[in-house]
């Protein structure tokens, strides 16, 4: 769970995080840290749901592209399912004030730095267990998780947080 956490939150890359567990006398191969991302991020994320806040009034929706393979994709953020945003869209009232999405806009650059260095992702699977893991160690920070709520301080939430997953999957 450490290496998985290490790479969602830091940002590190796999060869990276290879040489600072090879530091503590843990012997893995980098191919082994992406099975073990592809493998536990939607295990934590599924044993941190019933864990969430109850969603807000306002919702931050919007699009971003991502290079896949090659080609770039358009998808949604903050709204996973498309079926949702088709059904919310007729009774929502739609802001586009100049400044209006700048918190999803500044989130987005968060992403787009942490997959810039990745020299691409090559399939789906992969951009959607990426993007969710970051989606998701960002909401532990920001606290929208009742998981590591016991920790000293707030700099301690998201280690925590790992720590009470480990034991749910």
């Amino acid at each position: 769970m450490l290496a998985v956490r290490w790479y969602l939150r830091f940002g590190l890359s796999y060869r990276d995080l290879e040489e600072l567990l090879a530091e503590r006398g843990i012997d893995v191969v980098h191919v082994t840290l992406f099975r073990w991302v592809q493998r536990f991020t939607p295990l934590l994320i599924n044993g941190a749901r019933p864990c969430r806040h109850a969603v807000g009034s306002r919702w931050f929706v919007d699009e971003t592209y991502v290079k896949v393979a090659g080609v770039w994709r358009y998808g949604y953020r903050a709204a996973a399912l498309a079926h949702v945003i088709a059904e919310l869209t007729p009774a929502v009232e739609h802001n586009a004030e100049q400044y209006a999405n700048n918190r999803i806009e500044r989130d987005h650059g968060r992403l787009k730095a942490r997959l810039r260095p990745m020299r691409g992702l090559k399939t789906d699977r992969t951009v959607r267990v990426i993007i969710r893991g970051h989606a998701f160690v960002q909401n532990l920070r920001r606290g929208h998780y009742e998981l590591g709520t016991e920790a000293r301080h707030d700099q301690l939430r998201v280690a925590a947080a790992f720590d009470e997953l480990a034991t749910t999957i």
